[in-house]
C-alpha cells in the first residue's frame, strides 16, 4: 500500500545547492604572468636567431654610399644570401672594418660598400670610369658625371676576395685605401632602406 503524505505534514526541504569552486586569485595571476614571461622570452630567442642568421639592421654612419645612401638611413641586411649564392658584382655589402684601415674612436666596426670586382677580376679606372677586364663597367646607380680616380693601376682580385667601393667615389676609404676584402669578412647583402620611411626601396 502507498503511503500518502497527510494534510499539515511537514515536506523535507531539499538539500542546499554543492558549494562552487572559485579559482583562486592568486593562482591564476601567477599562471598569467608565467604565460606572459614564456611569451617575452619565446620573442627574444627568436628575435635574436633572425638577427644572427636572417636579417639585421644597420645605420649608415657616412656619406661614402652617397646618394644611393644617406647618413642616418637605416637597411636591412640579409645575412642568409652569400650561403645561398656567390656575391655578385653590384651587391651593397656590409662587412668587417679591415685590419688595415685607421681606426678611430668614433669610427664604425662594419662598412658598407658596393662590389665592383669579383675573385680573378682585373680592375683599372682610366679616364674617371672603371673597367673591368678591359671593358667599361656599366653603374647606373652612380650620378651622371661621377668619376672614380685614384685606381690607375689594375687590381687584380685574389680567390676567395672582392674589390668594394663606396658609390660617393670622391669621398669613400674603401678598396682603393684598403684592397681587396676576404669573402668571409662579408656580413651581408642589404637590400632594402627601412628608415626614414620617405626613403624606403630596394637597393
Amino acid at each position: 500500500m502507498t503511503e500518502q503524505a497527510h494534510p499539515g505534514a511537514s515536506v523535507p526541504a531539499p538539500p542546499p545547492p554543492a558549494p562552487v569552486a572559485r579559482r583562486r586569485r592568486g593562482t591564476s595571476g601567477t599562471r598569467n604572468a608565467v604565460e606572459w614571461i614564456v611569451v617575452v622570452v619565446g620573442a627574444v630567442v627568436v628575435a635574436l636567431l633572425v638577427k644572427t642568421f636572417l636579417v639585421q639592421a644597420f645605420r649608415i654612419p657616412s656619406e661614402s654610399m652617397d646618394p644611393t645612401l644617406q647618413v642616418g638611413d637605416r637597411v636591412l641586411v640579409n645575412k642568409l644570401s652569400y650561403r645561398l649564392h656567390d656575391v655578385n658584382r653590384g651587391d651593397v655589402v656590409v662587412f668587417t672594418r679591415p685590419p688595415n684601415l685607421p681606426e678611430g674612436p668614433d669610427q664604425p666596426a662594419d662598412l658598407i660598400k658596393r662590389v665592383v670586382g669579383l675573385p680573378g677580376d682585373t680592375v683599372q679606372a682610366k679616364d674617371g670610369r672603371v673597367f673591368v677586364n678591359g671593358r667599361p663597367l656599366d653603374e647606373p646607380y652612380l650620378p651622371e658625371g661621377t668619376r672614380t680616380e685614384n685606381l690607375g693601376t689594375p687590381v687584380v682580385v685574389p680567390e676567395g676576395q672582392v674589390l668594394v667601393l663606396g658609390d660617393n667615389r670622391a669621398n669613400s676609404a674603401d678598396g682603393r685605401v684598403f684592397g681587396t676584402i676576404p669573402e668571409d669578412t662579408i656580413i651581408g647583402r642589404a637590400f632594402v632602406v627601412v628608415w626614414p620611411f620617405s626613403r624606403f626601396g630596394g637597393l
